[in-house]
């Protein structure tokens, strides 16, 4: 295993363990076996790391989905695709929950957070703008109901998701079925 990837191990670990807040690149260093100087070589800063664990050891690949999402539309079937999305989402957000909610509990680190995840065109108002305009795009094809608000929906399938992955941190339940949240979502939007 080559020096990046142990120092994204060891972010990992330390982010899952204490929280993105209480995880500083000190102990991150210490826990990869290597120097804060090394650590910065490879990585910008702890927003760096954060993203990097985000999109290299988080399950699945929900980036990639979306990424190409907008192309997909008009070419199979809305539900199907809604149900990877939902997949994929729920999967992320149970395992990032416990990472990412300790960034909330400190202004500063917050603000400085909000800022470089906005610089690099990134943060979670990127995953619903791009299921949003895939589902705007469905619309134009006719499988979504003209009357249907895409960003609303977005965010109703995301933030149900993002609901049950904390709830499963919080109470130990299951999530829901990503076919069931679907199927429920869009009942009354198909036409």
């Amino acid at each position: 295993m080559g020096t990046r990837d142990r120092m994204l191990d060891a972010a990992a670990h330390v982010m899952r363990t204490r929280g993105m807040a209480r995880a500083t690149t000190k102990e991150i260093a210490k826990e990869s076996g290597f120097s804060e100087a090394a650590l910065y070589k490879h990585f910008r800063d702890k927003t760096d790391l954060f993203l990097a664990v985000l999109q290299e050891r988080a399950p699945g690949n929900l980036r990639a989905l979306l990424t190409g999402l907008t192309d997909r539309a008009g070419k199979g079937e809305l539900r199907a695709v809604l149900e990877e999305v939902a997949t994929e989402a729920l999967d992320f957000y149970t395992e990032t929950f416990p990472m990412a909610a300790s960034v909330f509990s400190e202004q500063t680190l917050f603000t400085a957070h909000r800022k470089a995840l906005q610089e690099r065109g990134m943060g979670p108002n990127a995953v619903r703008e791009a299921l949003a305009a895939y589902l705007k795009a469905e619309q134009r094809a006719g499988a979504l109901d003209p009357g249907a608000d895409p960003d609303a929906t977005a965010a109703l399938l995301l933030g149900a998701c993002f609901q049950s992955a904390f709830l499963t941190h919080f109470t130990d339940a299951p999530n829901p079925a990503p076919t069931d949240l679907v199927r429920t979502l869009l009942q009354p939007l198909v036409p």
